[in-house]
């Protein structure tokens, strides 16, 4: 693995040509880890079976059919180095759109998938698995082409829609146009936001090739899908510096525990000691027993989890299916299937149909515990023979709770410019809201103005407030105001408070016109949420404000593929 520090001035200049993109090329994954060994040596490996062991699947992604450039994300763009020109170069969109078969002697010319287990609140399941084993469990239709060292960071780029895996259980491989724009532009948003994320790198879409999903009629309040619609055919490159899982470490540990194979336990401590040198290389000293890193490494994922449950609440996202397959074991989010952002403000928000309460709004610092369990077992066979360490480990495993108490308390009160946090105040606030249908991220920024009469805040609200509640909201007010001593220090906390309270978030219901209109090949409100969503935190201009700073029409406020939907994608 090259030292990512060293190639931190050689790549000062923007990186204009795909040649010079084949240079950075640096596959750690791939030296490191074990292939299946059953894999075939062509990478046509397309159709489902059971993988017993290895670390991956070397296999081809399928190109797309006449495949033509939606977007590029710059900010990434330039954080890796790359000159925005890059992205529509011939050789780049081959590759972004499924097609390896041009590639420089530099790069390798097959793609590859990785296994992983289930585990769905804490519970292990296998039942997904079309062989009841696990062993058919990983990648369907997410395939990683690179991985590089650029700007003195090492990222990896995965295909989502690629086609055909052995872990693809019997479906297509593809991904339609409408997941691909909400994942490319919700990973750039979130990132904005200031949260650990998976990035965007392009989206391209096949001008010809299409598939069928269940969808919605149009203005339907059914909760599931009660039609087919064909759609467009896309592929998104997400990035990442690994795409490691919770769930990748619980299929290792499974099989070391039933001793599956005779490297199952090698191949357990292989895949842990890669997530450090991937994900925590700045944090854990390689150099230490291995007993010492595991247990450093599970601080530092359980501080990462913990903070990111934070910030998805700060912000009003909600993961919606958050299982240990979708916990990325680097603490980012990762997974944007069945995602949403909280509008009209409920405790239980859950967007996606298949989804349950266990995962909604404000239970996901339980469903991260949950995930942070079944990483804390997956750690558990690599110290059986050190007695002292397991117990060192069960005690940062107890931790968890009270720490994610304090995070999301001192969360809270950074969201209403307090020194400290108060209970009577954030709860009081928070029943409020409910009481009130407020909408969760406006009602928050309206609040980063110190307001002084609950008059500042209506436009926060999905119906008129009757007396008694505008006498509660104002009672609040005063109370909240005092608190923060606002009229000495109200411009002050307006500044922080405006830090941490976005303006401009995700709203479904303006989302869906961009990919609608991107089927009829119009992509201009694809670029122009685009901009709004990665500037979530500045004021942006008075058109601007009057377009994407509103609440949603009473309408749409059940409507399915805008209220809730299914993930089928």
């Amino acid at each position: 693995m090259k030292d990512t520090a060293d190639l931190t001035a050689t790549n000062s200049d923007k990186v204009t040509s795909f040649t010079e993109l084949a240079q950075l090329a640096d596959y750690s994954l791939l030296d490191n880890l074990t292939p299946d060994p059953q894999a075939s040596n062509n990478g046509v490996d397309h159709n489902p079976r059971q993988v017993f062991s290895g670390h991956y699947v070397p296999v081809n992604p399928t190109p797309l059919a006449e495949p033509e450039y939606i977007a590029h994300s710059p900010s990434l763009f330039s954080e890796l180095g790359f000159a925005d020109e890059l992205a529509t170069n011939s050789d780049f969109s081959r590759l972004f759109s499924g097609d390896m078969s041009h590639l420089p002697t530099s790069m390798r010319s097959m793609g590859w998938a990785t296994g992983y287990a289930l585990s769905i609140y804490g519970t292990e399941y296998t039942q997904q698995c079309p062989f009841r084993t696990g062993n058919g469990y990983g990648d369907g239709r997410a395939i990683s082409v690179l991985e590089l060292v650029s700007q003195g960071k090492r990222w990896e780029m995965q295909l989502k829609g690629a086609g055909r895996t052995p872990y693809c259980r019997g479906g297509d491989g593809r991904a339609v146009l409408r997941s691909s724009v909400r994942e490319f532009l919700a990973q750039e948003h979130m990132a904005a936001l200031g949260i650990e994320t998976s990035r965007s790198l392009s989206l391209f879409v096949s001008k010809t090739e299409k598939v069928d999903r269940p969808w919605y009629y149009e203005g339907s309040r059914s909760h599931d899908p009660e039609i087919m619609v064909s759609n467009p055919v896309a592929i998104s490159t997400r990035v990442a510096p690994s795409f490691l899982r919770v769930g990748q470490l619980e299929l290792f540990a499974r099989r070391a525990r039933k001793n599956e194979h005779d490297n199952a336990q090698q191949e357990l401590q292989d895949i842990v000691q890669h997530l450090i040198a991937r994900e925590y290389s700045e944090q854990i000293d390689t150099n230490l027993p291995l007993s010492e890193q595991i247990l450093q490494l599970a601080v530092a994922f359980r501080e990462r989890l913990i903070s990111l449950i934070a910030d998805w609440l700060r912000v009003g996202f909600c993961q919606g299916n958050f299982n240990s397959d979708n916990c990325a074991a680097g603490g980012y989010t990762l997974d944007y299937g069945p995602f949403g952002f909280c509008e009209l403000f409920e405790a239980g928000f859950q967007p996606w149909t298949g989804g349950g309460q266990h995962f909604s709004f404000l239970n996901q610092p339980m469903a991260a515990e949950q995930n942070f369990n079944m990483f804390y077992l997956s750690l558990e066979p690599l110290l059986q023979d050190d007695p002292q360490a397991l117990d060192k480990l069960k005690a940062i495993r107890a931790d968890f709770t009270p720490i994610m108490r304090q995070k999301l308390e001192s969360m809270w009160a950074e969201k209403l410019g307090l020194a400290q946090y108060d209970s009577d105040l954030v709860v009081g606030l928070l029943q409020l809201m409910v009481e009130s249908a407020a909408d969760f991220n406006m009602l928050f920024r309206e609040l980063s103005h110190v307001p002084q009469y609950i008059s500042s805040l209506t436009g926060c609200f999905y119906y008129a407030l009757s007396e008694e509640k505008q006498n509660k909201w104002q009672q609040w007010l005063d109370k909240w105001r005092e608190h923060i001593n606002a009229p000495k220090y109200a411009e002050q906390i307006s500044n922080q408070m405006k830090r941490v309270n976005p303006k401009y978030t995700w709203r479904e219901w303006l989302v869906v016109p961009a990919y609608q209109q991107a089927a009829a090949g119009d992509y201009r409100l694809i670029n122009e949420l685009q901009q709004v969503l990665t500037n979530p935190y500045d004021e942006q201009t008075k058109m601007i404000e009057d377009k994407f700073y509103q609440l949603r029409p009473n309408e749409l406020l059940n409507v399915g593929g805008v209220n809730h939907y299914s993930c089928s994608s």
